[in-house]
């Protein structure tokens, strides 16, 4: 009998303040009696210590389940008399840690279910608690989540600011986090700039702000906090020069797309022309046709439509695009593009489109940039060319570097635009003296016959301050994107089911 009492000690260890009487297995419930210890209780109105026993009462709680089965705890609590006249008259005892005021559940099982419902939420973590023997419904697992306590609020020093769809194209809240913890600050439900202010005015003794290119957030944050710096992500800024590149690219294919390496250039040309030499090389021995099939492992029509050929140049074709609707209206897209490079395609789209073009605004897009405009087949698309002038060069394979080497050289304005993408990937990692170095940037950009790139410094110019602190301070908003793509977990998760008070609340406890 002592070591079964041992053994309740050791199964039931959350249970010691509470004197065990009885355990019993019924079926799928284990089924755990017990009562509170003798002694002394202190008066919760007067705090007199008091053991005069005025009744009984049993109390059910949930404890947390043991061998995949729920466990029962049926506790005897004692109603006791105050000794204090004047004081109330009779109270029941309480036992913090074990048993907690109008709780049907132990605090450790409150626990572990708070800590699923943190992750998962409603359905699914009542789906997963059912795994676990514990059972409750999605509402419950609601009301405990929100009962859960959020962190203290506090004030950062270096504030990173961010918006995130709820409703993408229509509705979307804002998040702060402290820049230098990545913890969450707070959450807000729109992403105006009258919200912001609010929120800043109710928490001074901000110093740095971090944010994107937004409008809107740096006008809030200059009316509330005008000596505070304001540093702009440098993500953006190098997503908006790649932006400017790609249409720079796009606009001077005419110019580049003539250099390159020739079509049959890969490793399929390059197989063509071994098996163009080996079934050669076997005629050429008065080897027979099936017998050539034979040691090659070809099939006999294969090596026949190799035999006719006389030089192996002539099997590789280069692939050629589908007949479209915008084919009629190449020549004038072509002259069109030729007197200004820089000319939007939603003007050429207006222009073919009083000529009689009965197609869409995205076929003829993707027909200008992939430079069909000017060639049937470049060399390399637009966009690919882009990304090589985008990439760093210790990625570069050596093919890759030779190719873009030789379509850059032939076009000047290539040229300019290599070297300003080489100079302002330069420029982001933040160091003294590179407010000065961007400033030399911009004029070189600007001397340079490059309009995209024109419209992509005139955006730097609105927000010089911004970029100037960006490229010479550690600080970004890095943190601020990383929650963002947590919240987008979440909101997946809540399958667009729950209020912006839910979603708020498991953003700042994540």
């Amino acid at each position: 009998m002592h070591g079964v009492d041992e053994l309740a000690r050791t199964v039931f260890s959350g249970l010691s303040p509470l004197v065990v009487e009885d355990v019993a297995d019924q079926g799928e419930r284990i089924r755990v009696r017990a009562r509170t210890p003798d002694g002394s209780v202190a008066c919760p109105g007067c705090g007199a210590q008091t053991a005069r026993v005025h009744g009984y009462h049993e109390r059910g709680v949930a404890d947390v389940p043991l061998d995949a089965r729920r466990v029962l705890v049926v506790v005897r609590i004692r109603h006791l008399l105050c000794p204090t006249h004047g004081c109330r008259q009779t109270f029941r005892e309480q036992l913090p840690g074990v048993l907690e005021r109008y709780q049907r559940r132990t605090p450790r099982l409150a626990c572990q279910i708070g800590a699923m419902v943190r992750e998962l939420a409603g359905r699914a973590g009542t789906r997963a608690l059912s795994a676990l023997a514990t059972r409750l419904s999605r509402h419950t697992a609601r009301r405990i989540l929100l009962r859960l306590p959020l962190p203290p609020p506090r004030v950062p020093r270096v504030l990173g600011v961010d918006d995130f769809a709820l409703r993408r194209r229509h509705r979307y809240a804002t998040v702060l986090i402290d820049a230098e913890t990545r913890q969450r600050i707070d959450v807000l439900p729109d992403r105006t700039a009258n919200t912001l202010e609010a929120w800043l005015r109710a928490h001074p003794g901000i110093q740095i702000v971090c944010r994107d290119g937004s409008s809107t957030y740096a006008e809030a944050i200059r009316r509330v906090l005008p000596q505070a710096i304001q540093v702009t992500d440098r993500w953006h800024l190098w997503h908006n020069l790649g932006e400017a590149a790609g249409k720079e690219v796009a606009a001077h294919s005419a110019c580049w797309a003539k250099a390159g390496p020739p079509m049959q250039d890969g490793k399929r040309a390059q197989s063509t022309r071994e098996r163009w030499h080996q079934i050669h090389d076997l005629l050429g021995k008065s080897i027979g046709l099936l017998e050539c099939a034979r040691r090659l492992n070809l099939s006999l029509g294969t090596v026949k439509r190799y035999a006719r050929v006389p030089e192996p140049q002539r099997l590789q074709r280069a692939p050629q695009y589908r007949p479209t609707l915008v084919d009629p209206y190449r020549d004038h897209l072509r002259r069109r593009r030729a007197e200004d490079p820089a000319v939007p395609v939603l003007y050429l789209f207006a222009e073919i489109k009083a000529l009689g073009y009965q197609g869409s605004f995205n076929l003829l897009y993707r027909y200008i940039t992939q430079g069909r405009v000017e060639a049937d087949r470049p060399p390399i698309s637009p966009r690919r060319l882009a990304r090589l002038l985008l990439t760093r060069p210790d990625n570069l394979t050596d093919k890759q570097q030779r190719l873009l080497d030789d379509l850059t050289a032939t076009c000047p304005e290539m040229i300019d635009l290599a070297e300003l993408v080489r100079v302002f990937a330069g420029l982001l990692q933040p160091r003294d003296g590179n407010a000065d170095r961007l400033d030399a940037w911009i004029i070189t950009a600007r001397a340079a016959d490059l309009p995209h790139l024109h419209a992509f410094t005139r955006g730097l110019d609105q927000d010089r301050d911004a970029v100037r602190a960006a490229l010479t301070l550690p600080y970004h908003n890095g943190g601020t994107e990383g929650v963002n793509t947590k919240t987008k977990r979440i909101m997946r998760q809540m399958h667009g089911r729950a209020g912006f008070a839910l979603l708020r609340h498991r953003i700042l406890l994540a």
